[in-house]
C-alpha cells in the first residue's frame, strides 16, 4: 500500500492545474479517492470525521450484490442448458456461459455510466461522484440476458444524463438511476423486457452451449399472466428459474441483505415493511379477488419470492438518496411499495412485474411522506409545550 501511495504522490503534480495531464485531474481524484481515505478534511463548523465515506459504502452495497451476480450468471448457464441443449450441463460449464453472457453488459453498463460521470466531473471541474459504483453494477442484474448491449447503452446514458445529472449528481437524483434505465428499455424495447423469448439464452458463447432459433420459455409471472397459476416449488426460493439475471434467487439477496442491515448501510424498517405490505395485499386479494383473475388468487408466499420483489425491496426500495428518510416515513414508504407491487400485478395483466412502477412512483411521494411525519411531528410537540406552559401557569 505505501508503494501505491508513493505513486499517486509522485503523479500528482502531473494532473494539477499547469500539469501535462490537468485535462484528467477529476479521474486522477476518483482513483486515489477510491484506493485511499482522502486526507483533507474541514477545517471550521462542525462536522463528524469518519474514516468511511460514501465511495465506501457504495463498495460496501457493490458487495452485498455480488451473490446475486453470482448466482445470476450461474442460473443464465443452468437456463440455457436445460431449455436448449436440454440437460444441465457441469458446473464450470453452465457457470463459464453465464460469465461470459453477463460480463459484457457490466463492462457496458460502466464504460458508459462511468464515461459520462468522468466527462461531467471534469466540464464542472468537481470531482468524481461515487454513485454510479452502485447503479453501474445493478443494471445489468434487473435485465434479461436477451437484452442487447447497444440497447444497454443507451438506456444507461439516458438514465444517468436525464434522471441524475441534471438533478445536480449523486445524492440530488429523485429517481433511483438503475430503475430508469430499465424503465426505459420497458418502454422504448418493450420486445426485449417482456415475453417468453427474452429470459433464456438461445446462443452459442465462445463453443459453450448450443444456437437454437427462437427459444421461448416464460416466467412463472408470465404463466399466471396467461391463466396457468404456478405451483410453488423450491427453485423459486434457490432461483433456478427464468428471470432477470440477478433478481431470481431469494437465498442470494438474503445474503447480501443481511450484509446491508448488519452495517447499517440499508434500511431494514424499509425491507421489512415492503414485505408486509406485499404479504397483506396478497392476502387480500386472495380474500375478495375476482375468480377469473389468477395472479389475484396466488398465494402471497409466492408474490414474494417471484419476479423482483426480494431484489427490489433489498437494493432498490433502500436506496437512501431516492427513499423516505425519517424513521416513521420509512415503513409507511416501504408499505406502499409492496401494496402497489402487488395491485399492479393483479390489476395490470399487461405489466406482470410491478416492482419497478411502484419504486419509481414512491421516489416521486417520497418527499411528501417526510414532509407530513416531519410536520406531524412539530403539531405534536407544539401541542406539548403548550400543555406544559398551562400548567406552569395553574
Amino acid at each position: 500500500m505505501n508503494a501505491l501511495r508513493n505513486y499517486f504522490d509522485k503523479i500528482r503534480p502531473q494532473f494539477e492545474e499547469g500539469g501535462k495531464l490537468h485535462a484528467f485531474r477529476s479521474l486522477y481524484e476518483g482513483f486515489e479517492s477510491f484506493a485511499f481515505v482522502p486526507s483533507t478534511t474541514s477545517k471550521t463548523g462542525t462536522h463528524i470525521h469518519d474514516a468511511i465515506d460514501s465511495k465506501r459504502i457504495m463498495s460496501l452495497v457493490v458487495l452485498a450484490l455480488v451473490p446475486a451476480m453470482l448466482f445470476g450468471m450461474y442460473n443464465v448457464g443452468y437456463q440455457h442448458y436445460v431449455n436448449a441443449v436440454g440437460a444441465p450441463g457441469t458446473f464450470w460449464q453452465m457457470f463459464g456461459y453465464g460469465f461470459l453472457a453477463v460480463l459484457p453488459k457490466l463492462i457496458v453498463a460502466y464504460v458508459v455510466g462511468l464515461g459520462i460521470e468522468f466527462t461531467v466531473a471534469q466540464w464542472k471541474h468537481e470531482e468524481i461522484q461515487e454513485g454510479f459504483l452502485v447503479s453501474g453494477f445493478l443494471i445489468p442484474l434487473i435485465v434479461p440476458v436477451d437484452c442487447p448491449l447497444w440497447m444497454l447503452a443507451i438506456a444507461t446514458a439516458f438514465a444517468v444524463i436525464f434522471a441524475k445529472e441534471v438533478f445536480g449528481g449523486t445524492g440530488m437524483n429523485v429517481f433511483n438511476v438503475a430503475l430508469v434505465t430499465r424503465a426505459f428499455l420497458f418502454f422504448a424495447y418493450p420486445s426485449k423486457m417482456s415475453g417468453d423469448a427474452v429470459w433464456v439464452s438461445g446462443d452459442s458463447i465462445c463453443g459453450l452451449g448450443q444456437h437454437v432459433d427462437g427459444l421461448t420459455v416464460a416466467t412463472p409471472l408470465g404463466h399466471a399472466a396467461v391463466g396457468e397459476c404456478p405451483a410453488f416449488s423450491w427453485d423459486m426460493v434457490t432461483g433456478l428459474i427464468p428471470g432477470s439475471i440477478g433478481e431470481t434467487s431469494v437465498i442470494a439477496i438474503a445474503l447480501g441483505a443481511l450484509l446491508l442491515i448488519y452495517t447499517g448501510i440499508a434500511s431494514w424498517k424499509i425491507m421489512v415493511s415492503v414485505f408486509v405490505g406485499g404479504a397483506l395485499t396478497a392476502l387480500m386479494f386472495n380474500l375478495v379477488g375476482p375468480e377469473t383473475n389468477v395472479m389475484a388468487h396466488m398465494p402471497w408466499y409466492e408474490h414474494l419470492v417471484l419476479g423482483g420483489f426480494c431484489f427490489g425491496a433489498v437494493f432498490m426500495a433502500t436506496d437512501p438518496v431516492t427513499s423516505a428518510r425519517t424513521e416513521c416515513g420509512k415503513y409507511i414508504y416501504g408499505f406502499l411499495i409492496g401494496f402497489f407491487t402487488i395491485c399492479i400485478r393483479v390489476l395490470n395483466p399487461g405489466y406482470v412485474e410491478g416492482m419497478m412502477m411502484s419504486i419509481l412512483l414512491m421516489n416521486i411521494f417520497a418527499p411528501l411522506i417526510d414532509y407530513f411525519v416531519v410536520q406531524s411531528n412539530v403539531k405534536r410537540r407544539l401541542k406539548r409545550v403548550k400543555s406544559n406552559v398551562k400548567t406552569e401557569e395553574k
